[in-house]
């Protein structure tokens, strides 16, 4: 059974995005981009991994799983399969139709198709937000890398948004960076 990995950015306070969605605001710097790219190679989005010498192959994943709001930035740019390296879902209730062939759009029972992924044979599936589809995705999710920067931001977007519901992780990991970044792994006990 492949693993549902949750891989996400975060403040000190636990926002992954400000109240408007923006991320900007989170210091990336040599160390971080290092970090990304040894570790989790396979979550930078298509269009900047040629930049970073990274080819097509996949280490860990090969599915991604994003909701419209995470998903947005890269439309936004003119970017519409933006993992083109993975297969892509989107999941949303306001999206008509996919704006690329390679991305299906999931409008349904978000935690049957999850199932059904898990179910299938291959690499793990990438979580790549937002707070809202985590929260539905919560009782899949097998893995939890945290990348904790050295902000805070007093309000935003958290990394759960879900009804009061303890779940239970062990931390397995953890790596910290020159530049005050914190890299916590945690696996479902």
């Amino acid at each position: 059974m492949r693993k549902l990995t949750y891989y996400i950015g975060m403040t000190i306070d636990g926002f992954i995005a400000a109240p408007d969605g923006a991320a900007d605001f989170f210091p990336v710097t040599q160390d971080v981009i290092d970090c990304i790219r040894d570790d989790y190679p396979d979550t930078l989005p298509s269009h900047i991994r040629p930049q970073l010498g990274l080819d097509d192959g996949n280490r860990d994943f090969d599915t991604v799983v994003q909701g419209r709001v995470t998903y947005e930035p890269a439309l936004e740019i003119g970017v519409a399969s933006p993992y083109a390296h993975m297969r892509q879902y989107v999941v949303s209730g306001s999206i008509a139709g996919s704006p690329d062939p390679a991305v299906e759009i999931v409008t349904g029972d978000v935690l049957a198709k999850i199932r059904e992924l898990k179910a299938e044979d291959g690499k793990g599936i990438y979580l790549a937000g937002g707070a809202r589809l985590a929260g539905a995705l919560l009782p899949e999710i097998d893995e939890l890398v945290i990348k904790i920067y050295p902000v805070v931001a007093g309000s935003g977007i958290p990394l759960f948004t879900a009804d009061f519901s303890p779940a239970y992780f062990e931390l397995t990991g953890t790596r910290a960076l020159d530049s005050g970044m914190v890299v916590l792994t945690y696996v479902r006990k």
